[in-house]
C-alpha cells in the first residue's frame, strides 16, 4: 500500500515543490496540501494520512502548535517537521509537541523520501545537523533518570546492547538513514532494520529520538 502523505506549508512555491517530490513515486500518495495550521486542523482528521510534512512558521498558528493540537486526537498520524529552523528550542519544542521527525528544507528530494519511508517504518528521521544538536544537548547537560524519563530497569538494559547494535545506534544519532548505515557497514538494509528493532526492544523505546536520549543520557 502507498504511504499516504499530507503537507502543511504556507509558502506556495515550497508547498508545490514538496507536492511534486511526494508524487514522484507510486510508493507515496498525496492526500492533501494545506497553507495554514487552521485548515490542517479542520481537514486532516478526516483524511488520516500516515505521514505529515509540517512547516513551523505558518504565519498564523505555528506548525508546532498544530502538531500539539492534532497529535492527541490522532495518535496514528506521524508528524515530521520540515523547516529552515535549526535552533535547539524549536527542535525540542517540536519533539515535545508530538513530532517524530525533524528535517531541514534544504534536504535533497531523495533523502526527504527516504525520511518519509523511515518514519513510516517506525524510525525518527532527523537531518544530520539536527541529530547532532539533539545528541550534544544530552551529552553536555546533566540528565537524571527522572528528567530523561528513564526507569532504573531501562538504564540497566543499555549495557546489554551488542557491539553492532551500539555501532548502529551511534550512526542513527549522527542522523544517518538506514540506507546510509547499510552502505557504511556493508550490510543489507533489512539487517539494519532488524538491529534497530532489537535496539528499540532492549531499550524499551519506540523510535530513534527515544533511543538516542536513553543511550546518551545515561
Amino acid at each position: 500500500m502507498a504511504i499516504t502523505v499530507c503537507i502543511v506549508d504556507d509558502t506556495h512555491d515550497i508547498r508545490l515543490a514538496l507536492e511534486e517530490i511526494v508524487q514522484l513515486s507510486e510508493e507515496f500518495q498525496l492526500l492533501g496540501s494545506f497553507a495554514s495550521a487552521e485548515e490542517a486542523i479542520s481537514k486532516m482528521p478526516l483524511l488520516q494520512p500516515k505521514v505529515v510534512l509540517m512547516d513551523i512558521n505558518l504565519g498564523g498558528m505555528s506548525g508546532i502548535e498544530c502538531v500539539r493540537r492534532l497529535k492527541p486526537e490522532n495518535p496514528d498520524i506521524l508528524f515530521m517537521m520540515c523547516t529552515v529552523y535549526e535552533e535547539d528550542e524549536k527542535i525540542f519544542e517540536a519533539l515535545s509537541a508530538g513530532a517524530s521527525g525533524y528535517i531541514l528544507k534544504k534536504t535533497s528530494p531523495a533523502k526527504l523520501l527516504e525520511a518519509i519511508r523511515e518514519l513510516n517504518e517506525g524510525g525518527a528521521p532527523m537531518s544530520t545537523q539536527i541529530a547532532r544538536k539533539v545528541v550534544a544537548a544530552f551529552q553536555h547537560k546533566p540528565v537524571t533518570p527522572e528528567i530523561a524519563g528513564i526507569s532504573n530497569t531501562a538504564l540497566g538494559t543499555i549495557g546489554i546492547l551488542s557491539n553492532r547494535e551500539r555501532e548502529i545506534l551511534e550512526l542513527l544519532a549522527k542522523g544517518l538513514q538506514y540506507k546510509e548505515i547499510s552502505a557504511q557497514l556493508f550490510i543489507t538494509g533489512e539487517t539494519v532494520r532488524k538491529h534497530v528493532y532489537h535496539i528499540y526492544e532492549k531499550l524499551h523505546v519506540s523510535n530513534r529520538v527515544e533511543a538516542v536520549n536513553k543511550y546518551f543520557g545515561r
